[in-house]
């Protein structure tokens, strides 16, 4: 039962007005379907967009935002709850901790590098939790693309490829989220016994 979802954003708006448009979208479908909002905590850009969106429907938002950030991406003060963390691994450790599944709308560095790691936490087993791209006007098809390629290469099992959903619209990525099966991922690096 899922009752928190994660998403990762941007705090600018990017070049297009739909990537804050699908923003505001999720919000309403996650204040729909009554289920909170876990998120980096700032107030600017799409970060801001899906707070403002949630919090005006009457929904929860709890941010996570490292103290040296709280300044650059001006943390939210109006939220539900919001945690100040010493560091970027605290506040990833404590969003994976507080949330059912992860989303990834449009970003930069820190949007990638946030939902790969998590990404990677479940391929090594470490949680069993529903992931996705909202990939916008194609915003993530070069990415998916990438993981892919990864897989003809051998450095990806299709089984944690398939880790990862996509969709362009809110609601479809929801109810992915909500007809997923975790499945059994073994290690992917199997002892050599010939040591």
């Amino acid at each position: 039962m899922m009752k928190n979802i994660c998403v990762f954003c941007a705090s600018s708006f990017g070049t297009r007005p739909i990537y804050q448009q699908m923003a505001e979208e999720l919000a309403q479908e996650l204040v729909k379907r009554n289920l909170g909002l876990i998120y980096g905590g700032g107030k600017v850009g799409l970060m801001g967009a899906i707070a403002d969106g949630i919090l005006a429907a009457g929904g929860v938002v709890i941010g996570v935002i490292p103290e040296f950030l709280v300044a650059k991406e001006i943390g939210h003060s109006g939220l539900t709850k919001l945690y100040i963390v010493n560091s970027m691994h605290e506040r990833k450790a404590l969003m994976a901790e507080l949330s059912d599944a992860f989303i990834a709308l449009p970003g930069g560095y820190g949007t990638l590098e946030e939902f790969c790691e998590i990404l990677t936490w479940a391929q090594l087993g470490l949680h069993q939790k529903p992931y996705g791209l909202m990939n916008i006007e194609g915003y993530y098809d070069a990415l998916l693309q990438w993981f892919d390629h990864a897989v003809a290469e051998e450095f990806l099992k299709p089984i944690h490829r398939s880790l990862v959903m996509e969709s362009s619209k809110p609601e479809h990525l929801l109810d992915l989220f909500v007809s997923f099966q975790p499945q059994n991922v073994d290690k992917w690096i199997k002892p050599d016994l010939k040591l």
